[in-house]
């Protein structure tokens, strides 16, 4: 069985569409449909990644097909407005891209994501070059984990530092059912119980953690 975090270079895509600067604006939006993604990464080179084109990115030449310029530019949308002039993907584009590295765990991937916005990030080497992408559909496969491989990793890493193996040889009891961890027994320490749920909350592929965990003085709180 695998244990530890999983990375981004094992969800991500490594076959993946991408633009020149200089792609003109029809043939972004020809292929965002084709190949059923939100954004493209923009490159220079040999692969290097200069930037995102994105559907936000191409909306504004929509909503202001039919709009008085001299508003916008009132209400401060100039950046918006020169996007809606763009042509090619070197204009169009967000600059520079939000990207990761394939080392990176899908816990560091996800709050990139969530902190700057975006649903997919260009997977980058340490000079640049593209190697894949991953999207928020990737990230959320940890969930598909089997439930007897989290229960090993909780019985393995997780509970032996926290509650040593009592005299008497009783073990904690973990079940694992659709991702949801539950701990049963007694415990000598019932303020590591807390401790305890908060680390198996961080395995990987757990939704939940239930816990009935009991020591001399009853049930214990957390």
């Amino acid at each position: 069985m695998r244990r530890g975090p999983r990375t981004v270079s094992e969800v991500m895509t490594h076959t993946v569409v991408a633009v020149g600067r200089d792609a003109p604006f029809k043939d972004i939006v020809g292929l965002m449909g084709q190949w059923r993604v939100s954004a493209l990464p923009v490159l220079a080179g040999e692969g290097r990644v200069i930037g995102v084109v994105s559907e936000a990115d191409l909306l504004p030449k929509e909503e202001f097909r039919d709009s008085d310029p001299d508003r916008f530019t009132q209400l401060r949308r100039l950046p918006d407005l020169a996007k809606a002039g763009a042509l090619t993907a070197g204009e169009l584009m967000s600059a520079p891209a939000v990207t990761v590295h394939a080392d990176a765990t899908l816990a560091e991937a996800a709050r990139i994501m969530a902190r700057r916005g975006v649903k997919r990030l260009p997977v980058v080497d340490a000079e640049g070059l593209l190697e894949g992408v991953v999207s928020r559909a990737d990230l959320l496969k940890v969930f598909l984990r089997p439930d007897d491989d989290i229960a090993e990793e909780v019985r393995l890493d997780v509970l032996p530092s926290l509650f040593p193996p009592a005299p008497t040889g009783e073990a904690i009891g973990v079940r694992v059912e659709d991702g949801v961890v539950t701990l049963t027994g007694r415990v000598r320490d019932t303020s590591m119980v807390p401790v305890a749920a908060r680390l198996v909350r961080a395995v990987e592929g757990v939704v939940d953690v239930e816990y009935d965990l009991t020591g001399r003085a009853g049930r214990a709180d957390g």
